[in-house]
């Protein structure tokens, strides 16, 4: 793994599992549906996706980048569905969204969608952002490597 992916990785490593619970007691806090056990089902879930979000993660950083199909911040949106199945399950009323918030990510009730690195964690803004310069300069170098720049 590159040191910018490798950067990344642990970067999310951190922040991940908190952002995952975070979601849920924001939410249920706004919506005044706080609950010992909604928090204990918010840390319970956490501890469960955190490991399969940071692994899917893992395989997509360890994956050369012309084979890269998707990016670490659409895998972060897509596990959105976690907080969002503890949410419903203790009944919070799905939030108010924009038209182009439920077209986009229907599935997102909370509006949980992540639009940047630091709607996740302040933390991964630079090496977030390094990552994205690097892979794009690397993609941009084999171009003009293969005479196709």
């Amino acid at each position: 793994m590159d040191e910018y992916s490798e950067q990344l990785e642990h970067a999310l490593a951190d922040a991940v599992p908190a952002w995952l619970e975070r979601s849920v007691v924001v939410v249920a806090t706004r919506a005044g549906v706080r609950s010992t056990q909604l928090d204990t089902d918010a840390s319970a879930m956490a501890l469960d996706a955190a490991p399969m979000v940071l692994d899917e993660i893992h395989r997509l950083l360890t994956t050369d980048v012309d084979e890269q199909r998707s990016n670490p911040l659409s895998i972060l949106r897509a596990a959105v569905r976690f907080p969002t199945s503890v949410l419903q399950a203790h009944d919070v009323a799905p939030v108010r969204r924009d038209d182009f918030a439920r077209r986009v990510f229907p599935e997102d009730v909370y509006a949980l969608s992540p639009a940047t690195w630091a709607d996740i964690d302040e933390s991964l803004q630079e090496p977030g952002l390094i990552w994205g310069a690097w892979k794009a300069k690397t993609v941009l170098d084999r171009r003009r490597a293969e005479g196709r720049l």
